[in-house]
C-alpha cells in the first residue's frame, strides 16, 4: 500500500508544484509532457512487468522496478532544465509500471481468496486516497521548502517498502532458466506507445501525426499477436485470453477506465463553466467523489466474501449509470448537491467494480499466470482512461462547435474570470446553457460505460466468488 500510494499520488502532487517548477524552470511549451512521460513510460511497461514476475518471481522484480521509481524520483528533483525533468519523469514511470501491479500481485499470492478480496478493496482505496491528498501534500512540500521535495517525499516510503519486502516476503518457488521475449517486448511497447500516445497527445500533434501513430501501433500489435503465437515463452501468453473472467475482467476494467476519466477530467470544468461557481466548489465536489470511491472498494472487497462477483459487479454498473444519469439532468442552475450526489452515486459504483475486476481475475487464475493476468487489468484500466479522456474531449469539441459555432473558445470565456465578467448577464446564462448541452454528451459517455459493465459483469459465472472459489493459492 506504501509503494502503491507513492505511484498513484505522482500525477496529482506534481500538478499542484508545476507552475512553480515551470517559473524556475522555464520550458512552459513542454509543461503537458512532464505528465505524459511519466503516464506513457507507465503504462507501456506494466504488462512487461506482469509476465516478467511470473517467469523471475514478484520479489525480484518488484525490488528491480521500486528501485528504478526510487532513482527517478531523486533525478527528478536534481533537474535542472524542463527537458532533463521530462526524461527523469519517463524514467520514474518505467518504475511505476512494476509498483502498482506487482503490489497487486503479491497481495493476491499471499492472502487467500476470502482474505484476498477484503485487502484488495483496501489497496483498491488507496487510488483514492492519493488522488485526494496530492494537491495538498504537492502544496505543503512547495511552501514548506521547494518543488524538488514532491519527487524526494518518494524516497522514504519507496525505501520501506523495498525494506520489508525483502525481510519479509518468502517466494517459494522453482528456479529455472527463461528465454526472455525481446522481440515480443519491443512491439509490445511500440504498439502501445503508438496507441496511448495518439489518445493523450491527439490535441497536440495534429490530425495525421494521430492516423500514424495509430497506424503504427495497430500494425506493431497485430505483428505482436502473430508473433506471440510462435515463440516458446512469449510475453503475452495466449493461453491467458483462453478464460472467460480474464477477457471480461480486462473489458471491464477498460470501460471503467474510461467511465472514471470522464468524471475527474471534464466534472470539475462543468462545475466551473456551466454552474459558475468556483474552483474551490469543484475540488470540494471531486473530493466526495474520490472519497465515496474509497468508500466503495473497501465495501466491495468485504461484500465479495458473502456474494458472488457477478453480483457486485452489476451493483457497480448500475452505479455508474444512477450517477450517470443524475449528471445527464444537470443544468446551470441545479445546486451543488445535485452534481455532489451525483458524482457520490458513480463514485459508489467505480469503487464497486475496479475491486470485483482485479479479484475475480486473481482468484481465477494459476499462480503462474497471476502476474500477467493482473498486469492485464490494470493495463486496461490505464488505457481505458486514456482512450476515454480523448474521446470524452472530441465529444465536447464537437458538441460546442454545433451548440455555440459563432463563438470562439465558449468553454475559455466561461473559465476565465476576466472574460466572464465581461460578459452581460443573459449572454453568459445563454452561453452556459449551450455548454451545457456539450457536456451532456460526455455524461451519456459515462452512462454508456456503465451499460457495457452490467453486460459484462452479467457474463461472469454464477455463483463465483472469494468465499467459494475453487482456485488454489498457488
Amino acid at each position: 500500500m506504501m509503494a502503491t500510494f507513492t505511484a498513484a499520488v505522482e500525477s496529482t502532487i506534481v500538478a499542484t508544484a508545476m507552475p512553480t517548477i515551470v517559473a524556475e524552470l522555464n520550458g512552459a511549451e513542454l509543461y503537458s509532457w512532464v505528465f505524459s512521460a511519466y503516464l506513457l513510460t507507465q503504462a507501456v511497461t506494466i504488462p512487461m512487468y506482469g509476465r516478467l514476475a511470473d517467469l523471475h518471481g514478484r520479489k525480484r522484480i518488484f525490488m528491480i522496478g521500486s528501485m528504478v521509481f526510487f532513482v527517478g524520483s531523486a533525478l527528478c528533483g536534481f533537474a535542472n532544465s524542463i527537458t532533463t525533468l521530462i526524461v527523469f519523469r519517463a524514467v520514474q514511470g518505467c518504475g511505476a509500471g512494476c509498483v502498482q501491479p506487482i503490489a497487486y500481485t503479491i497481495v493476491g499470492d499471499i492472502y487467500t481468496p476470502t482474505e484476498r478480496a477484503r485487502i484488495q478493496g483496501m489497496l483498491s482505496g488507496v487510488f483514492g486516497c492519493a488522488a485526494i491528498a496530492g494537491p495538498t501534500l504537492g502544496a505543503l512540500l512547495v511552501q514548506a521548502g521547494s518543488w524538488r521535495y514532491v519527487f524526494w517525499i518518494n524516497l522514504p516510503i519507496v525505501g520501506a517498502a523495498i525494506v520489508m519486502v525483502i525481510i519479509c516476503l518468502q517466494e517459494n518457488r522453482k528456479t529455472r532458466r527463461h528465454r526472455i521475449d525481446i522481440l515480443g517486448a519491443i512491439l509490445l511497447v511500440v504498439g502501445i506507445s503508438g496507441i496511448v500516445l495518439a489518445a493523450d497527445r491527439w490535441r497536440q500533434i495534429g490530425g495525421t501525426n494521430v492516423l500514424l501513430t495509430s497506424a503504427v501501433g495497430i500494425v506493431s500489435l497485430v505483428a505482436l499477436a502473430y508473433h506471440e503465437r510462435r515463440t516458446p515463452e512469449p510475453m503475452l501468453p495466449s493461453s491467458l485470453w483462453n478464460s472467460r473472467i480474464i477477457v471480461v475482467g480486462s473489458l471491464g476494467a477498460f470501460a471503467v477506465g474510461a467511465a472514471i476519466m470522464s468524471v475527474i477530467a471534464f466534472v470539475p470544468s462543468y462545475i466551473q463553466a456551466a454552474m459558475g461557481r468556483t474552483a474551490g466548489m469543484a475540488g470540494v465536489v471531486l473530493g466526495i467523489m474520490l472519497v465515496v470511491w474509497t468508500f466503495g472498494s473497501v465495501a466491495a472487497g468485504r461484500l465479495m466474501v458473502h456474494i458472488p462477483y457477478r453480483t457486485t459487479g452489476y451493483t457497480g454498473a448500475i452505479g455508474i449509470m444512477a450517477g450517470a444519469a443524475l449528471l445527464i439532468t444537470l443544468t446551470p442552475l441545479s445546486s451543488i448537491v445535485h452534481a455532489a450526489v451525483g458524482v457520490s452515486v458513480l463514485g459508489i459504483g467505480l469503487g464497486f467494480c475496479n475491486t470485483t475486476w482485479i479479484v475475480s481475475v486473481q482468484t481465477r487464475v494459476a499462480y503462474e499466470q497471476r502476474g500477467s493476468a493482473t498486469s492485464a487489468v490494470l493495463f486496461m484500466r490505464f488505457l481505458g482512461q486514456a482512450l476515454g479522456a480523448a474521446i470524452a474531449g472530441v465529444i465536447l469539441s464537437l458538441g460546442l462547435r454545433y451548440a455555440v459555432p459563432e463563438v470562439a473558445d465558449p468553454l475559455g470565456r466561461l473559465l476565465d474570470p476576466q472574460a466572464a465578467i465581461a460578459l452581460a448577464g443573459p449572454a453568459r446564462a445563454s452561453l452556459a446553457t449551450a455548454v451545457s448541452h456539450a457536456f451532456r454528451g460526455i455524461f451519456v459517455l459515462t452512462a454508456l460505460m456503465g451499460l457495457a459493465v452490467l453486460v459484462l459483469a452479467l457474463q461472469l459465472p454464477r455463483g463465483i466468488g472469494a468465499g467459494h472459489s475453487s482456485q488454489p493459492d498457488r
